[in-house]
């Protein structure tokens, strides 16, 4: 049994490290190779951040436990919600009115809408995936647009106050990534660090579900229960210190739109591209209680940023006990079922 925490603990820790050199690497070649900031911050790093998800609902998906997939990304997006924005909100005040957090809240509760009637018609196969990939593509194109057009205003205002012509202005200088630090300058380093993420986030995904299972197994619960809270907490670990770092900073306006984008590619990406390969069966359990809170965080967050509330302790505090009292949830009805 001890064997079985190890393994999952260990699993999940070489997950979230090879994630993370994975995209470090992949951002030092593409830069090399001279793709503009914007589209490595919309494609390599969204997705690089998302292996850790991906390799676990996928290797789960094919090993038939559909539990863990299903579970892993649905306990995530309601763990990015609740923790992910609560946590910061007891270090720092966080605020929630981000340009365009509104807009992209409403397309992220639209998308769990979907999923979520996806999920009723069981299990999630490939028409299914092609639609997810398809608003996956929809998501980035706008993205890539809106992004576009708010750089170009921003360097016109830019322009004008220094008081050079506009006209000179131009979009070839992109921002930097400042969520992506220490990216190796040698394409030779950076090509070991792909390899490394790439052979680390399997072995990682190995371990991370060999222990659940039989945790899961011990315990008396479902497959879906350890996916939901263990594992779902344990992938969301990056995000969580990626905005607690940021509320430290006092950069706590960044916090809504990492969760956004990341609850956006969970759905889309994660489920899409594994529902593609393999199709995912849906436990009951997560129809009953866990997609609905998940729509209900979901709807939370829009009014969070549609009402621009800055998050303070009181607030922060209420969302993580409300995920304690979620957990507590599922592990109850886990042992009752």
């Amino acid at each position: 049994m001890l064997f079985d925490y190890i393994s999952l603990a260990g699993g999940l820790v070489v997950l979230i490290i090879a994630g993370d050199v994975l995209v470090r690497g992949s951002v030092g070649i593409a830069q090399r190779l001279g793709i503009p900031n914007l589209v490595i911050g919309l494609t390599i790093v969204a997705f690089g951040t998302s292996a850790p998800e991906l390799v676990i609902s996928l290797k789960a998906a094919l090993e038939g436990a559909g539990g863990i997939a299903i579970g892993n990304v649905v306990g995530s997006n309601i763990a990015n919600v609740l923790m992910v924005l609560g946590m910061p909100a007891l270090i720092a005040a966080t605020p929630c009115g981000e340009d365009g957090a509104t807009r992209n809240a409403f397309f992220m509760v639209a998308v769990t809408l979907v999923f979520m009637g996806l999920c009723f018609f069981t299990p999630i196969g490939l028409l299914a995936g092609v639609v997810l990939l398809l608003l996956l593509g929809v998501f980035l194109a706008d993205s890539t647009l809106m992004a576009r057009r708010h750089r170009k205003e921003q360097k016109a205002i830019a322009a004008a106050a220094a008081g050079a012509a506009v006209a000179d202005v131009t979009l070839d200088e992109e921002d930097g990534l400042d969520e992506v630090e220490d990216v190796p300058d040698s394409p030779w380093i950076a090509l070991i660090y792909i390899v490394l993420g790439l052979v680390g986030l399997p072995l990682g995904a190995h371990f991370t579900i060999s222990g659940a299972t039989s945790i899961a197994s011990a315990w008396g619960v479902s497959e879906a229960v350890i996916g939901l809270t263990v594992i779902a907490l344990g992938t969301s670990l990056p995000e969580l210190a990626t905005t607690v770092m940021a509320a430290i900073r006092q950069h706590g306006a960044v916090a809504i739109g990492n969760v956004i984008g990341s609850n956006i590619f969970n759905l889309l990406a994660i489920i899409g591209i594994t529902a593609v390969i393999v199709p995912i069966d849906v436990p009951q359990e997560v129809l009953k209680l866990d997609i609905w809170v998940m729509l209900a965080c979901a709807i939370l967050l829009t009014a969070l940023a549609g009402l621009r509330i800055c998050l303070g302790r009181i607030s922060g505090f209420a969302m993580c006990a409300a995920y304690g009292l979620y957990i507590t949830t599922v592990y109850m009805l886990g042992h009752v079922s």
